[in-house]
């Protein structure tokens, strides 16, 4: 009787986990969060646009009862300060209540699963809420040129404004939306914020005391409202026009830093 052999034992294998995709690079994860934020908040753009819109139109209305017509500093503050506030109403006051609704109800959790990068999210989002802002701006600024008798065609200088400007504030709004504790914090930051805008950005500075001059310096927007009212002169400083340009995008650079520090902090929580 011939015994079979038993087949030769082998170890068992231990197969490692399997490797884990690749993340996103920026460029492409930034395109698909900025569709999918436009997307979004499409529904809502009509009523937003009206509602930033209506709200500068309406400070152009009362400040030309008080501000004399024609080629003055406070002329060309009014009209700049107006047109920016657009700016400010969307990239700082709605993107710290988005940032801290988000935070409140869990809804960054559905970001940190996906394998983008954190700056993607941030300035995805800053993006596509300030895109909503040019055609406000740009109807702001028309109309404020023809009430107060300021030339119109220096306008095509918001295509420069507009970004930069709202790059910064979209930055601090959604820094502000992610550092606050609360959402009604998150809120109240945002409005603090707009409300600095309009009193500093849309008064002449002519009018303002010292300190408030100083704590108007330290506003971001303040730098897209003079770069833009230096351009309604009858011969504009470039120089100077570049140089108020420049301020709005380094502060935006740091801003958007913070904001997406903040970020990654809030989902690490």
């Amino acid at each position: 009787m011939t015994l079979l052999s038993a087949p030769p034992r082998t170890e068992p294998t231990t197969a490692g986990p399997a490797p884990l995709a690749p993340a996103a690079r920026l460029l492409p994860a930034l395109a698909a969060v900025y569709r999918a934020q436009l997307a979004r908040a499409r529904v809502a753009r009509i009523p937003l646009l009206f509602v930033a819109t209506f709200q500068s139109v309406g400070i152009l209305v009362m400040m030309r009862g008080v501000v004399d017509a024609g080629q003055s500093t406070a002329a060309r503050s009014v009209v700049a300060g107006s047109s920016v506030l657009v700016v400010a109403f969307v990239a700082l006051n709605l993107l710290a209540q988005y940032f801290g609704k988000l935070r409140a109800t869990g809804g960054l959790d559905h970001y940190a699963t996906l394998p983008v990068p954190p700056a993607s999210v941030v300035l995805g989002a800053a993006a596509a809420y300030a895109s909503f802002t040019l055609p406000g701006t740009v109807l702001t600024a028309a109309l404020g040129a023809v009430m107060f008798g300021l030339p119109l065609g220096q306008l095509w200088v918001l295509l420069a404004v507009v970004p930069l400007a709202g790059a910064a504030l979209s930055g601090l709004g959604a820094a502000c939306g992610l550092l606050a504790p609360r959402q009604e914090i998150a809120t109240m930051l945002g409005q603090l914020g707009m409300s600095a805008a309009l009193l500093l950005g849309v008064l002449p500075v002519d009018h303002l005391p010292q300190p408030v001059q100083w704590l108007r310096d330290l506003l971001p927007s303040t730098y897209g409202v003079e770069a833009f009212a230096r351009t309604f002169a009858p011969d504009p400083d470039w120089a100077m026009v570049l140089a108020d340009l420049g301020v709005c995008a380094g502060v935006g650079v740091v801003s958007l830093t913070v904001a997406t520090w903040a970020y990654r902090r809030a989902v690490a929580r």
